[in-house]
């Protein structure tokens, strides 16, 4: 099949005007999403390769694919014989390597609608120097050759409310306005699919696991257009528009609407005027347009067709002022963010005791507790768990929550070797079944009308390896490390990568993904213009208060096991001691709450800081999601979050010098208060059967958890302890307190 698509392609490449040297084939569609419509996986139809990311090369002879880091494993697992992978990062990159290896004089095609400004001038620059020439074909090439493409789904837009939104689009329209105006600019050619969304407060379902709507936008001083298939447009979005005064008017006229926009004329082509609603009176709209001339173009998200109809020297190419806006999200926005992670949480908490209990019923696991080889021999020979069937399951608690829409991307759940494919997406016909002496990784999220959400969590339910412990727990310091941060105003987010990275350097271990990522407000899971990432962007800005981040490092190892940990972080002012040069400082907010797996954790790795950040995001995990657990569920969460101590316990005579110790069992109860704690030196002892342990512990307060007995000594003056805490020692030993 591969090789008769590069045969037709070929074919037209050849009777092209010009006949093309070389086809690019991008992953991108009109709007350059990075996720997009089936209908528009032009690259994945030719090469085979599945992955989100990636771009297909084809010439008269070869046919290439670049891809990064994330999607090596795969792609090589995808592709045929005919295709050959190129590793972004390691070999040229497409630019450099067509220029290199076409001949003299060489015609690339492409189609202009596929590819950003940015690339398209990028790729020219570098093809001059052998008077290589970028062609713009007139048709794109792939859909002529795909004879079975998926037709254009009519999926209704839907209005976003206020509710959710948190601010009306007359608001947003006001200050778009106003950076207009400080730009010098007369108007914005709006393409991103979730900037379009956002600024007019609108949904769709037009690209899976992504709720916007195939449109285009132009706003300028005092017009509004909405370019979208007008079949998918109801009375009350109708209504929604007009009342903002945005004139709706079908996809295929942008093209015609830019060129009307570069001549002045597209205003004067509407009756519409957004003066009634105070954003300018008709005198001043008129003045503006006289002295704001130039068009502003995004060159990262806008296509090199629309930008060419476009007079060059009349053109602001800046980042579009939607992306930052976007990214800062309001409290209303905030408060959804919080609230979709917590019923989120509980259902990533509410499958862990469901695929928990199946793994010991089905297939003789020791289970997310106890460390033990599997049985090795299923229980049952007609039932099995498989990576796509555990991953329904998830889904289906998920579903089952307030306000869900569907995932925000494809889940990746993946058993022993398949986890160490970054990106790995099982299929029902060949995904793996799983494995109880085997690591398991799951990555996934949902859409909520109140937010998106994505979590990350690796779990083992037999008996994790030595190695496997290590590389976990160094995944996780860095995870705890980046999420600990502070730092000042105007910092980006690659200056704060390597904090992930350092534990893993520690052992000569890395990973080939960024570390970090913006998280839409019911929108694109993947979210711009800030990340954290090893690698520099001339577009990554500085983060900044109210945005939302994730920190997932990870660690994998080819043909055996892969980890990654990942939380959402709201970015927040820091209350430091200090402000030097009066910058502010800033940190990090966990919004992201599901248990980390205590038994592939290396406790003698962690630090005593680290220990104590485990067990009070335990301890809140706890608080937060008990309202949403049913008994069986709780216990099996307290059990989950029960504190962890240091390895570090000094003898037990100490405390024998202090108290005496018990005889046959006997219970010292001093009734002591939660109060009393503060200001006491306290002892908090557990007592089962007619067998005591006694510990003490050099940090600051620690735990020893036993079969019989649990003891906690604490040395400070001041500690905080709270009942739920408390209560949890409860429901699993008799517990007395003692005070020194």
């Amino acid at each position: 099949m591969a090789a008769e698509i590069l045969a037709a392609l070929r074919s037209l490449m050849a009777s092209h005007s010009p006949p093309l040297d070389a086809l690019v084939v991008p992953s991108e569609d009109y709007h350059q999403s990075e996720y997009v419509s089936d209908r528009d996986k032009r690259r994945e139809f030719v090469s085979g390769f599945t992955g989100s990311a990636g771009l297909a090369l084809i010439t008269k002879t070869e046919a290439r694919l670049w891809t990064d880091g994330r999607y090596f494993l795969q792609a090589v697992q995808q592709l045929s014989d005919d295709w050959q992978l190129m590793r972004m990062g390691e070999d040229p990159p497409v630019d450099a390597w067509m220029s290199d290896n076409l001949p003299e004089e060489a015609a690339i095609g492409v189609d202009p609608w596929c590819v950003s400004v940015d690339t398209a001038q990028k790729w020219e620059r570098a093809l001059e120097k052998k008077q290589q020439k970028l062609v713009q074909t007139s048709s794109n090439l792939v859909d002529e050759v795909w004879k079975n493409r998926p037709s254009p789904e009519i999926n209704p837009v839907m209005v976003h409310p206020l509710e959710f939104a948190g601010r009306s689009v007359a608001e947003k329209l006001k200050d778009l306005r106003e950076k207009l105006a400080n730009g010098k600019a007369g108007g914005l050619i709006i393409t991103a699919l979730d900037e379009v969304a956002w600024l007019y407060n609108i949904r769709g379902s037009d690209v899976s696991y992504c709720p916007v709507v195939h449109a285009f936008a132009i706003v300028t001083s005092n017009s509004a257009f909405f370019y979208v298939d007008k079949r998918k447009v109801s009375s009350k979005v109708s209504s929604s528009m007009q009342e903002n005064g945005i004139e709706v008017r079908e996809y295929g006229e942008v093209s015609s609407d830019v060129a009307l926009l570069a001549s002045n004329q597209l205003d004067k082509d509407t009756g519409l005027r957004s003066g009634q609603n105070g954003i300018c009176g008709n005198d001043k709209c008129e003045a503006e347009e006289n002295s704001n001339d130039l068009t502003w173009v995004d060159p990262a998200s806008c296509c090199y067709a629309l930008f060419s109809k476009l007079d060059a020297k009349k053109v602001l190419l800046q980042p579009s002022p939607l992306a930052l806006a976007k990214a800062l999200k309001n409290p209303v926005e905030l408060d959804g963010l919080k609230n979709a992670h917590i019923r989120d949480g509980a259902a990533v908490v509410q499958y862990l005791v469901w695929l928990d209990k199946q793994m010991q019923e089905i297939y003789g696991a020791s289970g997310y507790f106890l460390e033990g080889q599997g049985a090795g021999k299923k229980q049952s020979d007609t039932v099995k768990l498989t990576e796509v069937t555990v991953s329904d399951k998830l889904e289906g608690f998920r579903a089952s929550k307030e306000h869900f829409r569907g995932l925000s991307f494809p889940t990746i759940s993946s058993v022993g070797s398949n986890a160490a494919v970054i990106h790995y997406i099982p299929e029902a016909e060949t995904c793996a079944e799983l494995d109880p002496n085997s690591i398991y990784l799951f990555d996934s999220g949902a859409q909520y009308l109140d937010g998106t959400t994505d979590i990350t969590r690796t779990v083992h339910f037999g008996k994790p390896s030595a190695h496997e412990k290590t590389c976990y727990t160094s995944v996780l310091k860095g995870h705890i490390a980046l999420g600990n941060a502070r730092f000042p105003n105007g910092t980006n987010g690659p200056a704060l990568d390597i904090l992930a990275r350092i534990p893993l350097w520690k052992y000569g271990l890395d990973y080939r993904h960024g570390t970090g990522h913006g998280v839409g407000s019911y929108l694109y899971v993947h979210e711009g213009p800030h990340l954290i990432s090893f690698r520099q962007q001339a577009r990554n800005v500085p983060l900044q208060v109210s945005m939302t981040v994730t920190d997932e490092p990870g660690y994998y190892e080819d043909g055996s096991f892969g980890i990654r940990l990942e939380n959402v972080l709201v970015i927040k002012e820091a209350d430091t001691e200090f402000n030097f040069g009066d910058k502010g400082y800033l940190s990090f907010e966990h919004i992201t709450w599901a248990p980390y797996q205590i038994k592939l954790i290396d406790v003698s790795l962690l630090t005593p800081e680290e220990i104590e950040w485990l067990n009070t995001y335990h301890s809140k995990c706890r608080e937060i999601l008990a309202p949403y657990m049913d008994k069986n569920e709780l216990d099996w969460l307290k059990k989950a979050t029960e504190p962890i101590f240091s390895n570090e316990v000094s003898s037990s005579s100490h405390i024998s010098a202090v108290l005496p110790e018990p005889e046959n069992g006997e219970i010292l109860d001093m009734s002591l208060s939660i109060r009393d704690i503060e200001d006491h030196k306290v002892i908090l002892m557990a007592v089962q059967g007619d067998r005591v342990k006694w510990s003490s512990v050099s940090y600051r307060y620690s735990i020893l958890l036993s079969r019989f007995v649990v003891v906690v000594y604490i040395l400070a003056s001041s500690v905080l302890f709270d009942e739920v805490w408390l209560d949890s020692l409860y429901g699993f030993f008799s517990v007395v307190v003692v005070a020194q």
